[in-house]
């Protein structure tokens, strides 16, 4: 099975474990018994899952828990830099990826795509089947469709960008695709949205894996420290799944908040990149 179509397949195990240990309530369940309910043998759900995350189902467990999360802002929690240290504009590094990405302008912008030409295609990822979306500077769109299907999924990412021309065309995005989920070698980014919502996802590219922030501190960082409901907007207006982090973007309180692509997804990147955290540093 080609690697892509094995990370598809590991992210959905962890779905439908993500499942059953909800539905526990709580409660611990052996590896045996998790092993049973995803119809698999121990010693295979147990590779599966240490292949995927870097531990064992029982530990991984800890990671799907509500606390989690606030675990996660006691011990993970990110200050993101000053304001005046953001740009619109610069290059990042995510793991082995390297970020390069550039900013649409506000005229652009204003103009919803006209003149654009964007590929598309799906591909198998590590957390399920994906849709990405390119310009011919970058990718611009990257979502995931398990929670919400293929159509609707390209109907909301098209529609921010309604007068773009559009073309069906995998191969054109495998490299970049290629690169995004083995988080190693180069992946360009082209942003497209307004002024204000390019500083939030910037803010958020600020923040590593492992860890978290508030939206209360992307307002602060971004200069607009009242902000945090426009926040939290454009948290959820992010086009560019996984690799823009909103996912790493809490409340206050802990608690999860939203997640555009749906709050099962959300969990699972936050337990997998925490996991992969705690194995790396130990």
């Amino acid at each position: 099975m080609p690697r892509d179509e094995t990370e598809g397949y590991h992210f959905a195990v962890i779905r439908r474990a993500i499942d059953r240990i909800d539905a526990a309530g709580g409660e611990a369940l052996s590896l045996e018994a998790l092993a049973t309910e995803m119809t698999m043998s121990p010693a295979h759900f147990q590779r599966v899952f240490s292949r995927w995350v870097g531990v064992s189902p029982k530990r991984y467990q800890q990671y799907l828990t509500l606390g989690h999360a606030r675990s996660l802002m006691r011990d993970r929690f990110t200050t993101l830099a000053a304001a005046d240290t953001l740009g619109l504009s610069g290059s990042g590094r995510l793991h082995d990826l390297f970020l390069k990405w550039e900013a649409m302008s506000p005229g652009d912008y204003a103009q919803k795509g006209a003149g654009l030409t964007i590929a598309y295609g799906y591909f198998d990822g590590p957390f399920g089947d994906t849709l990405a979306m390119a310009t011919d500077k970058g990718l611009c769109g990257l979502a995931f469709t398990e929670e919400t299907g293929r159509d609707a999924a390209f109907a909301d990412m098209a529609a921010r960008w309604p007068e773009a021309r559009y073309v069906e065309a995998p191969e054109n995005l495998a490299p970049l695709v290629a690169a995004a989920f083995a988080q190693s070698g180069e992946a360009r980014l082209h942003l497209i949205g307004a002024p204000f919502q390019i500083k939030v996802w910037e803010a958020l590219l600020s923040v590593p894996s492992g860890h978290v922030t508030t939206y209360s501190e992307i307002a602060r960082a971004i200069g607009n420290p009242r902000a945090v409901r426009a926040v939290g907007t454009a948290v959820g207006r992010n086009p560019i799944s996984y690799l823009i982090p909103c996912h790493r973007a809490l409340r206050k309180t802990g608690a999860l908040g939203g997640y555009h692509w749906g709050l099962p997804v959300k969990r699972a990147l936050l337990a997998w990149e925490g996991a992969r955290a705690d194995a790396e540093a130990g």
